[in-house]
């Protein structure tokens, strides 16, 4: 089933569209309730079933994706949908579950929150999610800067990464963001702490956040000739990472 790509209408001209998939009706209740009270439009799932369905009657701009789900995991959801879309999913993960929150991001959501939450942090969350996904502000003569580097080009207005030959990569919101963020500020190390605040608004959760090494993982992935040996993103030693390029603006 496929998702439409990011909307050319500004979601902060309407209402943003959220799917809640989870199995709990008072959690999902009570969620859906704060968001629609915040200004959100909310359908609710408990499966992946019903997820499909919603789906099928009003594409979502982002899903808020419980791990622990009855008869197809969120994990396995959240696998499915990055190979159809680039819809937004936020996960909920059981508190303390580092080796979930770190599947969760190398199956391509683009935030977790950790069980129990509060529902103004995830509506932050989601509000922060949102605005990566947004097109980026065209400058005054109406054409977007892009970054070229190694082959390479990165295009923040159409989130559009294309390889040497041309041929259009595929990357997740959290992916784009964080390439981003290299791309402007090349051959200069950013911290694990500097990358999360410049992708995410938010400061590392703890010694054993490992959300951007996972982003950066999948970068390699799909960047690198090499990803054990990395030549563009590497990584400096109690550092951080940096991207080794010159890179050409517009």
């Amino acid at each position: 089933m496929s998702i439409p790509a990011a909307r050319v209408i500004s979601l902060q001209m309407r209402e943003p569209q959220i799917l809640v998939v989870e199995d709990d009706s008072e959690i999902a209740g009570l969620v859906a309730r704060y968001l629609r009270d915040n200004g959100c439009h909310v359908a609710t799932a408990g499966n992946g079933r019903e997820m499909d369905c919603a789906i099928a009657v009003n594409a979502p701009d982002l899903i808020v994706l419980d791990l622990n789900l009855p008869e197809e995991d969120g994990l396995s959801i959240c696998r499915r949908l990055r190979a159809t879309s680039d819809v937004a999913v936020i996960m909920l993960i059981a508190k303390g579950e580092e080796i979930d929150r770190i599947i969760g991001l190398e199956m391509g959501a683009d935030d977790y929150l950790p069980k129990p939450f509060n529902p103004r942090e995830l509506l932050a969350r989601i509000r922060a999610v949102m605005r990566r996904k947004e097109f980026s502000t065209h400058q005054a003569d109406g054409i977007a800067q892009g970054y070229a580097f190694a082959g390479w080009r990165l295009d923040p207005a159409l989130r559009r990464l294309t390889d040497p030959q041309g041929a259009i990569v595929t990357l997740t919101a959290a992916e784009f963001d964080l390439l981003q963020a290299l791309a402007e500020r090349p051959n200069r190390v950013l911290s694990r702490d500097q990358l999360l605040d410049l992708t995410q608004g938010r400061a590392t959760s703890g010694p054993f956040d490992r959300s951007i090494d996972v982003l950066v993982s999948r970068l390699r992935q799909k960047l690198e000739r090499n990803a054990r040996e990395p030549e563009l993103i590497k990584t400096v030693r109690s550092g951080g990472y940096v991207l080794a390029s010159t890179v050409a603006r517009g």
